[in-house]
């Protein structure tokens, strides 16, 4: 969990919210560990959303010719 969040992949940013969730439903968190769990939950949950809205812009970077084919793409600067 030190591991800097905007260093993390989507599919390790989304492992590591599942288990803050888990850990806050479980209800054995003290209240002081829960608000920072909250907390880091909360910036991972933005990290995946980022990491997905960048996802999405490149497949809208991809041009489609008259006949709606993929025709190539245009270059994107992912976030």
């Amino acid at each position: 969990m030190d591991t800097p969040i905007e260093t993390l992949t989507f599919e390790d940013a989304l492992k590591e919210l599942e288990r803050i969730v888990a850990r806050l439903e479980s209800g054995e968190a003290t209240l002081d560990e829960s608000i920072q769990l909250y907390e880091r939950g909360d910036r991972l949950r933005q990290r995946c959303a980022d990491r997905l809205d960048a996802a999405q812009a490149r497949i809208e970077a991809i041009r489609l010719d008259a006949d709606g084919r993929p025709a190539g793409t245009r270059p994107f600067a992912a976030a």
